[in-house]
């Protein structure tokens, strides 16, 4: 898969392309097709975080051991807790990307995790819709307002963070970086949220399931939590073990 690692040489390519058609056709058309690729490319990268177009997100670890990170979105919610119990009864571990509006609502749900041998982490104070047009200070803002939240219900300081909707751009890049956090996204998205059967999302996970996966799901919902539970038990039957992301990265995830 393509990776961008710099709009600016995407830009530059093109602008030199724009110019060497214009010069030898006089036409407008082609710089038109050359300006919807590059807005299609910029597009592509912003909504893809595997690209790292415009910051560096970890989506997958090459591994010599079986392991997957199983990875939630958008908690703690009350189905956090029935997850919690399958991953116990399971023996299985998992990274939470916990919202810290949501975390103030539950801090006892988010302190079970850290207690249970999860991991938690950064997904913003307020999930905004408009997260992708916010200027680099209120991306600041709404992570240092998320880990301010998470500190005060588990005592940790989080290092891992995981932009809304996995949007990225120079403004969330920057703010990423000046927060000094390490951006997470996934390379098998589970679509728990649509409107889609349980089995078809089991089977859209598993068909790509493979060591160093990082799986993504969604606490928020009775239907994700039969997700988990077939999930769980494929994983067990293909003898793949779910981590934490501690473990699955094998690097410090807390400042303490």
């Amino acid at each position: 898969m393509l990776n961008f690692r710099n709009t600016t040489y995407v830009s530059l390519v093109l602008f030199l392309m724009a110019v060497f058609i214009w010069k030898n056709n006089q036409l407008y058309f082609p710089l038109i097709i050359v300006l919807m690729l590059y807005i299609g490319i910029v597009s592509w990268g912003a909504f893809d975080l595997r690209l790292n177009f415009f910051m560096r997100s970890i989506t997958s670890v090459r591994k010599n051991t079986r392991q997957v990170a199983i990875t939630f979105d958008d908690g703690p919610t009350p189905f956090t807790l029935e997850i919690l119990d399958l991953l116990d009864q399971y023996q299985a571990k998992a990274s939470f990307f916990c919202i810290g509006k949501q975390v103030v609502k539950y801090p006892m749900i988010a302190k079970q995790i850290i207690e249970r041998g999860h991991v938690i982490a950064n997904h913003s104070m307020n999930h905004p819709n408009k997260m992708g047009f916010l200027p680099s200070r209120q991306v600041v803002a709404e992570i240092n307002e998320a880990n301010h939240a998470i500190e005060t219900a588990t005592g940790k300081k989080v290092l891992l963070y995981r932009p809304p909707f996995g949007v990225s751009n120079p403004h969330i890049a920057k703010a990423v970086h000046h927060c000094k956090l390490i951006s997470i996204g996934w390379n098998i998205r589970s679509l728990d949220t649509l409107n889609l059967t349980e089995d078809r999302i089991v089977a859209r996970i598993t068909k790509k399931l493979s060591p160093g996966s990082i799986i993504l799901l969604h606490d928020t919902s009775e239907k994700t939590v039969h997700i988990v539970k077939s999930l769980l038990m494929a994983l067990k039957v293909n003898k793949l073990e779910a981590v934490n992301l501690e473990d699955f990265l094998n690097q410090k995830v807390y400042e303490n």
